[in-house]
């Protein structure tokens, strides 16, 4: 593990909160197995008045994500109020992965004139997501500022179904897993590198 990956990841587990509210928080599409992560950074959101609204995707069931009506259920069942709960439009997408996701976010928050935005995924992606997210800002919207909340942490050792419903393993696993696919998607081109992302990080915190 490179220096500049052990500290975005240290920065992505451990980011600075921005000031309250932000404008959103996006929580990024998990199976039935991690969807609990998500749903308790969400309700801390809530909770502590971090963010003016909690986004989900508005896709139906696919990739083994349950579907925006189902997840606003949930949400609506922890006490977090539906007129709250934002959807970002993806379109009509066979598949929904980490950059569709996040090239969605980046659109929308752009055409809502967001200047702050929280990320939430579950610990194991949370890296890749902020990766992803920043990516996606820097060739896109540089202007926005996103910040990182994890999801709460599940038990390591629990076999869990993650990456479009195909992948089940140990959580502990899947951070190996995240890892290979940072390092593959950089050398396709999709991520921006460990230098680019942590030099807009800290724009972010010195603007």
């Amino acid at each position: 593990m490179t220096d500049k990956l052990m500290e975005l990841l240290v920065w992505a587990l451990c980011d600075q909160r921005p000031a309250p509210p932000v404008d959103a928080a996006y929580l990024y599409c998990q199976t039935q197995d991690n969807q609990a992560s998500v749903f308790g950074a969400a309700q801390s959101i809530v909770r502590e008045g971090l963010a003016k609204r909690i986004l989900i995707c508005d896709a139906p069931p696919v990739s083994g994500y349950p579907g925006f009506a189902d997840w606003k259920r949930e949400l609506a069942g922890i006490g977090i109020d539906g007129d709250v709960v934002g959807r970002v439009p993806v379109g009509a997408v066979g598949m929904l992965h980490t950059l569709i996701e996040s090239r969605a976010l980046i659109s929308f928050a752009r055409l809502q004139d967001y200047k702050t935005i929280m990320i939430v995924s579950s610990p194991f992606h949370q890296l890749r997501a902020l990766m992803t997210a920043a990516s996606v800002a820097i060739w896109g919207w540089p202007e926005i500022n996103i910040y990182s909340f994890p999801g709460v942490a599940l038990p390591w050792h629990e076999a869990a179904v993650h990456s479009q419903g195909m992948l089940q393993a140990k959580r502990i696993d899947l951070i190996h897993e995240e890892m290979r696919r940072i390092e593959a998607y950089q050398g396709k081109g999709d991520l921006a590198s460990f230098e680019e992302v942590g030099r807009y990080l800290l724009g972010r915190d010195l603007s």
